[in-house]
Parts: C-alpha cells; sequence; structure tokens
C-alpha cells in the first residue's frame, strides 16, 4: 500500500528544494520566448494546453507553497510564521528591486544618470514594486525597444502569495487550521466558481482566472498537508494530467487541471525515489531564479534585438543561476541565520518556500 503523505514528510529528505528549482528554471525557459516575441502563448506548450510552461511551473510553485506554507503556520505558530514568512521573502525581494532600479537601469537607461536618478518614475517604480509587487512598472529610458518594458515581470505573483500566506495566517490565529473539513470546503467552493464562470463566459478572462486559479492551488497544497494521514501517495496520480487534458475545450478543464497539477507537485517532491541527500542541496536558488531569470532576458533581448527565445534560452538560464547563487550566499542565506536568531535557535526544521 502506498505511504501516506503524513509518512512521506516524515523522511529526512525530501525533493521540494529540486522541485522549486526545476520549475523557476521553466519559467524562465517560457518567458525566453514571451520576452523575445511579446508573446505570451509563443510556446509550443502554450498552444497544445492553453497555457504556457511558465504558468504551468507557477502553478506547481503554489500547490508547493500551500503545502509547506501550512506546515510551516501548523508546526511554529503565529510569531515564528510571520517572522520566517518576512526575512523568506523580502530580503530577495527588496536586494532585486534596488538592484535593477539603482543599478541595472541606471546602467542601461539612455537618459543621463542626473535624469535618470531624479525622475519620478524611478521611484515609483521602487515604491510600486515593494508595496504593490507591480510587474508592469518600468524604468526611465530602460527597454524602450523591447517587446515588454518591464524590468521585473514575475513579482506579480507574489501579491497572490501574500495573501494566501495572509489567509493561513488568520486561519491559525482563529484556530480554523484545526477545521480541516473547511480546506475541502474552499478547494472545491473555488473550483466551482472556475467552472461556473467559465460556463458563463467561454473567453474568460485573464484577470478572472488568475484570481480563482492561484488561491485554488494554493488551498489544494494546503488541504493536503491538512490531510496528510488520510491522503496516499499512489502512483495513479500520473493519469491525473492526461485525464485532465482530455477535459480540455470544456468548462470542467480548468479546474480539473489545476487540482492534478497541485496533487502532481506534492506527490513528485514526496516520491521515495526522490528521498535523496543530493535533491536537498543547502543552496536554494529557486527564488533568485524566479526573480532575476526576467531581467537577464530583458538585457539580453536589448543587447541582441534580433535574437529568437531559442537564442535567449542558454545564455538567460546559466546568467539566473549564477545571479541567484550570488543572491542566496549574499543575501537570502544570512537573512535566514537571521530568522534563526530571531526565534532563538540555531537552525529551523521546517522547509522555507520562497515565493514564486
Amino acid at each position: 500500500m502506498s505511504a501516506t503523505i503524513a509518512e512521506a514528510i516524515g523522511r529526512l529528505h525530501n525533493a521540494f528544494s529540486a522541485l522549486r528549482l526545476v520549475l523557476a528554471l521553466a519559467v524562465v525557459v517560457s518567458h525566453a520566448f514571451s520576452v523575445a516575441s511579446g508573446d505570451p502563448a509563443a510556446e509550443p506548450l502554450a498552444r497544445a494546453t492553453g497555457f504556457a510552461l511558465g504558468e504551468h511551473a507557477v502553478n506547481g510553485f503554489f500547490a508547493v507553497s500551500g503545502f509547506l506554507v501550512t506546515m510551516s503556520m501548523d508546526r511554529r505558530g503565529a510569531r515564528d510564521y510571520v517572522i520566517a514568512r518576512s526575512l523568506r521573502i523580502l530580503p530577495g525581494l527588496v536586494a532585486a528591486t534596488l538592484l535593477v532600479s539603482l543599478v541595472l537601469g541606471a546602467a542601461l537607461t539612455r537618459l543621463p544618470l542626473a535624469e535618470y536618478y531624479g525622475s519620478p518614475e524611478l521611484r515609483r517604480f521602487i515604491t510600486g514594486t515593494l508595496t504593490a509587487f507591480k510587474s508592469n512598472a518600468a524604468l526611465p529610458g530602460l527597454f524602450e525597444a523591447n517587446p515588454y518594458r518591464s524590468p521585473l515581470g514575475t513579482v506579480w505573483t507574489l501579491k497572490y502569495e501574500s495573501l494566501c500566506y495572509l489567509a493561513v495566517l488568520l486561519s491559525g490565529v482563529l484556530g480554523i487550521l484545526r477545521w480541516r473539513w473547511l480546506s475541502l470546503v474552499l478547494v472545491g467552493g473555488l473550483a466551482a466558481a472556475l467552472v461556473a464562470v467559465e460556463f458563463a463566459h467561454p473567453d474568460l478572462p485573464k484577470g478572472i482566472e488568475t484570481v480563482l486559479r492561484l488561491p485554488m492551488i494554493f488551498a489544494t497544497g494546503a488541504a493536503l498537508y491538512l490531510w496528510r494521514d488520510r491522503v496516499r501517495l499512489s502512483p495513479w496520480w500520473l493519469l491525473a494530467l492526461p485525464a485532465a487534458l482530455l477535459l480540455q475545450g470544456t468548462p470542467l478543464y480548468r479546474s480539473a487541471l489545476f487540482l492534478a497539477e497541485a496533487y502532481a507537485a506534492v506527490g513528485i517532491a514526496l516520491l521515495p525515489a526522490l528521498a535523496r541527500p543530493s535533491l536537498d542541496p543547502p543552496a536554494d536558488l529557486s527564488y533568485g531564479v524566479y526573480l532575476y531569470g526576467w531581467p537577464i532576458q530583458q538585457v539580453l533581448h536589448a543587447l541582441w534585438p534580433q535574437g529568437s527565445g531559442w537564442v535567449l534560452l542558454g545564455p538567460s538560464i546559466v546568467l539566473a543561476l549564477c545571479v541567484a547563487a550570488v543572491s542566496w550566499y549574499a543575501i537570502e542565506k544570512p537573512a535566514l541565520g537571521l530568522k534563526a536568531r530571531a526565534l532563538g535557535r540555531r537552525t529551523l526544521g521546517t522547509i522555507e518556500p520562497a515565493g514564486p
């Protein structure tokens, strides 16, 4: 009989860190094509499934995050949870925002430096990114010939991630996490709402879909943790994704696909075959890859505007990994050390997800 999720997370090692890195790299791969063409659907997977590879990767991120963040709240309590979440997300985001705006933007802008640094657009970019996670904000005189002007095009997901974090915090403080049946009600309600909206509007606007999609997937990850003693990691979950694809073109497709992807993401991370120390490395590069992949590709496309997505792909992956390593060792890892000191202990046992 297959192990339960509770038994699987009791193992010494798992593949959550490795999976997050794979998902972050998938976002970089996907964006290589959209940055070069200006078309988010400019890749084969988007035409085959209706969603780009990057969107599928973000779905996996949210499922894993829902699972791990709920576990963090359950094991730590509110104070530790708030400190852990803040110090995992904010230092990397602040560093990326300041580096891109004050260093990269200044190096590549067509404006004189005095005009660039004095521009209200620069101030709006920094405040908008750090307070509202705006990913469509532009910097003065930067990337004006690119299909997209935004230098930090992936931070928009942090808005949804933060709202989900807040929901988990409130649920823990109010004791709602103990009522695990509510997680099933929430997942079912969001899935039903998505079906109903798509049935009423076959050409579902992307914004409405996202508002329902990301919280539903996050809630599914949370529900998998809360029901960890009952849910088994059966190999039959591998059939859920192709089965969902058979529903393409119907109002059930999106909900079925997203639920299958959420279960698959958690299931893959907890596979016994992947419970290896080598897949649980000390350096977690996923957050840095996710943050810096887009600005690196924007720079590459500005320097070689005739290059296709395939041209951007290799260099952007290598550079994103290198910059992510610097971010990890210079910013994120020291922040984790500060977090451990703030919580009064040297190490933290719960796996720490970084937002997508």
